[in-house]
């Protein structure tokens, strides 16, 4: 019981995210500070901006634990639109600063409003074609991806990396491959390791002693970052803050080549709040919406999914078009602050503040107060907390992001689910070799070809009659039931029709007339005769739209020309008056509807073998 009281007490949350925040600071730093961005803030604000988002998702998101910010490949495509942009424009380095902030300010303005509209219009529904193999496949990219980019700080490699500038996930993983025993530092090396070992060791601890609420609510990483910053903290005591270069002398780990956190210049000039719809911003508008679009649907794919990876984990409810309305009403707020970044959910930030205690959005809440009282006011104290200690930090979540791994692949393989590991495995190739963004992409197409694929094939089956009875049961199923052998086929369509599954009617009919049920390349020759009576059972049919019942008059009519005789069985009320509508009921007459399928057979034996009857 009590460590369920954990994972609802608001105290717990706020311990936790105080303890992430920290963490989602220097995340946060890198993700606004990427190279093509500089084009886009000249000063380092992006804090400030991003917590409005923030806030504004907190009230209205049903997701507990997802936590919103801009995220460093959305960014990215921002800073590419500024970059492309600037390349044709003219101006001094203030206009042009200018100019990357109204860019990247229509930009979130146009993402927020294209997100929220796809909510407002209920198209959440987008998400279920993210199978959980696709979401798996997803996660463990991202998992890899996490690991290659903190093992770079981790060996202290990072200064290193802005010379060999490696882009995507292979070439960093060649780079690490090719300097990691050889251009490493060994006290960055040491820190990283020793720090990781020390979080594992206090989590499997914490395990142990659930019971134990002021043991269990201890949040290792706060304790992390907290002993790792002590040093600076003793000697800020004995030195001037304005002094920050006597300071650093005193410091040891970065004259030893270890990076730290470093100073981060804060602006706050001009207006905090401007309306986004300006005649500077809305001149770039048309340039800049395919990069919004982009950054909408990816941004969402990529929350839903820390949204569910979450909600599967802690057995709550994701609405996605609540998810939709709170993320596009959180970037349209957050655009009132000139120069703010696209905003989305975090699958890493969202684990983390998952793993360190947050069960509510008041853990966002806190955590956007203290990295907003941490940026402003206590981010000297953090001066010289090592980089690494903070990649220890995020590369932690590798662990729990891959637990699950291992056992859904040996699922599929043992449910022989041929089709998830292709799509799975796809989403991780994809991933890895390109980037997150074009790996779900490309998966998310290929899953909706599949569903496409699977909603495009009306499951039908051949009826045949159970010996001595008056029931028909599926002959694929009932090896028992035997089809009629005086040329009557006995068809039952099993779902609803419409415009995409009554395409290939025409031909699946033709199929099960000549070949049956079973597979066979259509080069072979026929195995049966054609049909002399054809009975449709259509009790499952609930709805038929216009398209399917159109669809539905050309097929009859092919089947009248021939002398087929047609009768339909178990008809609703509903498609009977789609029918009536069609002209089908007249071009068959009344005597074609039957109540039943035995009610039609019969009535066929009578018609050719009248003298049974006497």
């Amino acid at each position: 019981m009590s460590s369920q009281r954990a994972a609802h007490d608001p105290e717990h949350s706020n311990i936790g995210s105080s303890a992430s925040s920290f963490m989602d600071l220097d995340q946060s730093r890198h993700e606004e500070r990427t190279p093509l961005l500089d084009t886009v803030h000249g000063r380092e604000d992006g804090y400030g901006s991003g917590r409005s988002s923030v806030i504004v998702y907190a009230f209205l998101g049903t997701s507990r634990q997802l936590n919103v910010a801009p995220e460093a490949a959305l960014s990215l495509l921002v800073g590419q639109a500024v970059s492309d942009i600037r390349f044709d424009a003219v101006g001094d380095q203030k206009e042009l600063e200018a100019l990357g902030i109204a860019v990247s300010t229509i930009i979130t303005l146009q993402a927020g409003l294209i997100t929220f509209l796809l909510g407002f219009f209920r198209l959440g529904f987008i998400d279920v074609v993210l199978s959980r193999a696709l979401l798996r496949g997803f996660i463990s990219a991202v998992a890899i991806v996490i690991m290659i980019e903190q093992l770079i700080p981790m060996l202290g490699l990072a200064a290193l990396q802005k010379i060999a500038k490696p882009e995507t996930t292979v070439e960093k993983l060649l780079f690490l491959m090719e300097n990691a025993f050889t251009n490493s530092n060994a006290r960055a090396a040491t820190i990283s390791f020793s720090v990781l070992a020390v979080l594992l060791v206090l989590r499997n601890l914490k395990n142990l002693f659930k019971k134990y609420w002021f043991i269990y609510r201890l949040p290792e990483v706060l304790i992390v970052v907290v002993v790792s910053t002590c040093k600076s903290l003793q000697l800020i005591r004995r030195a001037s803050l304005t002094d920050m270069t006597d300071l650093s002398a005193q410091f040891r780990w970065d004259e030893e080549g270890v990076e730290i956190l470093g100073a981060v210049p804060i602006a706050t000039e001009g207006s905090f709040l401007q309306i986004p719809i300006r005649p500077s911003n809305l001149k770039w508008l048309r340039r800049t919406t395919s990069t919004a679009v982009m950054i909408s649907v990816v941004g969402f794919l990529d929350s839903i999914i820390a949204a569910k990876q979450n909600a599967a984990r802690f057995g709550h409810s994701i609405s996605p078009n609540r998810e939709l309305v709170a993320l596009g009403v959180a970037n349209v707020a957050g655009s009132f602050i000139p120069g703010t970044l696209p905003a989305y959910g975090s699958l890493t930030r969202s684990q983390i503040n998952a793993d360190v205690g947050g069960r509510t959005q008041v853990a966002s809440l806190v955590c956007s107060a203290v990295i907003l009282l941490t940026t402003f006011f206590l981010l000297p104290y953090l001066y010289f907390l090592p980089k690494c200690v903070l990649a220890s930090i995020i590369c932690l979540v590798v662990f729990s992001l891959m637990f699950e791994v291992p056992h859904e692949i040996m699922y599929y393989w043992k449910m022989s689910a041929w089709i998830d590991l292709t799509l799975m495995s796809l989403t991780f190739v994809f991933s890895i070799i390109w980037n997150v963004e074009v790996g779900i992409v490309v998966s998310l197409i290929i899953s909706l070809l599949l569903v496409v694929h699977r909603s495009s094939r009306a499951r039908m089956t051949i009826l045949g009659r159970i010996p001595g009875t008056d029931r028909w049961k599926p002959i694929n199923e009932n090896p028992e039931a035997e089809e009629s052998a005086d040329g009557t086929l006995i068809v039952r369509i099993r779902e609803n029709l419409d415009f995409a599954n009554t395409a290939q009617l025409k031909e699946r009919l033709r199929r099960l007339e000549l070949y049956g049920v079973q597979k066979t390349h259509p080069s072979e020759d026929p195995r049966r005769q054609q049909a002399s009576v054809l009975v449709f059972h259509m009790a499952d049919v609930e709805t038929i739209d216009a398209s399917a019942a159109q669809i539905m008059v050309e097929l009859l009519e092919e089947y009248k020309s021939r002398g087929v005789g047609l009768f339909i069985t178990h008809l609703s009320p509903g498609p009977r008056e789609t029918f009536a509508k069609a002209g089908i009921v007249d071009f068959l007459g009344a005597d074609a509807f039957r109540e039943s399928v035995a009610d039609a057979i019969a009535l066929v034996e009578r018609t050719h073998n009248p003298r049974s009857t006497d």
